[in-house]
């Protein structure tokens, strides 16, 4: 950086379905939910973030939450470029004379279309940037978990997120073949609530859901190390009278089961068409999880017994894909071919 830096501003931005990372100076500035609290009547921002996050579910007629993010694209145009612009105020809190022009690298899921990544870029000019870059979210996990893309042999990487599964085989810094499914976090809260109102009878909201998922989420209905029950309190769908249920994680691994098996189907494909050698090489290196899902008890187990490769969870799994954007803005020379 020279004489005229504090003319410009670099971060790498992972703009997630469940949260949003900002990095800059190789250090995470923000970490927020990708959530954005609005005033209906003028569409002005509320709040962001962790403030938004807790205003979900609970908001009167005049104020409504939105995730401008859906299954790992924009989905809310206005939404996505208010809370972007947002974000970006949280790191710029000193006030300055003059608005320093932006260089982003921003990470997007390795299956969008021509029309997403297009989204995406003019969300990020709309809110002030002036050089935006984007790469592949796999990409971005594998060089976050610390694997060299460009030597020449196989690397699996399954990053789940929170609104796509992406699954890659990476070499010679290129994605060989790869799978972007969108069954991931939101969809296992999805069946939790629906599990809930089925064999409970209880009503719950998304951020229930959310709590049971983290507290008892697993996918084998026995592992070794067990959470204790987690208490459910909510109306029950025929009295309106309140219930308080314990769940256990054995219930949650059997709602669970069936979105899993998608994403093991997944990775089976991915492993079909992945050429021999490249096979040969995963098959000694193992399969790398990244995402927020790596996070869910006994799935790396799981996968390990279904695929028969060893499968290892990246150190910070929720930071890999934004750590991997961090290092590609630092390295914007050498990732060049990386870059789009």
């Amino acid at each position: 950086m020279g004489l005229f830096s504090f003319l410009s501003q670099e971060i790498a931005i992972d703009l997630g379905t469940a949260n949003t990372i900002i990095i800059q100076n190789d250090k995470i500035v923000v970490d927020e939910p990708s959530i954005v609290a609005v005033n209906r009547s003028t569409g002005k921002p509320i709040a962001i973030g962790n403030k938004a996050q807790q205003m979900h579910g609970k908001t009167h007629e005049k104020i409504k939450t939105i995730r401008p993010l859906r299954d790992g694209v924009i989905a809310d145009f206005n939404a996505a470029e208010l809370m972007i612009r947002g974000m970006i105020k949280m790191i710029n809190t000193k006030s300055r004379l003059f608005t320093p022009s932006l260089k982003m690298v921003i990470c997007i899921p390795s299956g969008s279309t021509e029309v997403e990544v297009r989204a995406v870029r003019d969300s990020a000019e709309h809110a002030g940037a002036r050089e935006v870059y984007m790469i592949h979210e796999p990409m971005a996990a594998a060089i976050g978990i610390g694997i060299d893309v460009e030597a020449p042999e196989g690397n699996m990487v399954v990053d789940i997120g929170g609104g796509t599964t992406e699954i890659a085989v990476i070499s010679l810094g290129g994605i060989v073949c790869n799978r972007s499914i969108r069954i991931a976090g939101d969809d296992f809260t999805d069946d939790i609530q629906e599990y809930m109102r089925h064999q409970h009878n209880i009503k719950i909201g998304e951020r229930t859901s959310e709590a049971i998922k983290f507290n008892v989420g697993s996918a084998l209905p026995d592992i070794e190390e067990p959470p204790s029950d987690y208490m459910v309190r909510g109306p029950h769908q025929m009295t309106a009278l309140p219930v308080e249920i314990p769940i256990s994680y054995q219930e949650i691994a059997h709602c669970l089961d069936k979105s899993i098996t998608k994403v093991e189907t997944a990775i089976l494909n991915v492993l079909e068409q992945t050429p021999p050698e490249l096979y040969a090489d995963i098959f000694k290196n193992g399969i790398y999880l990244a995402g927020g899902g790596a996070l869910l008890r006994g799935l790396d187990k799981r996968l390990a017994d279904k695929t028969n490769i060893p499968v290892y969870i990246a150190e910070d799994p929720l930071h890999a894909v934004a750590r991997g954007t961090g290092i590609a803005l630092v390295n914007v020379d050498k990732f060049q071919f990386l870059l789009r």
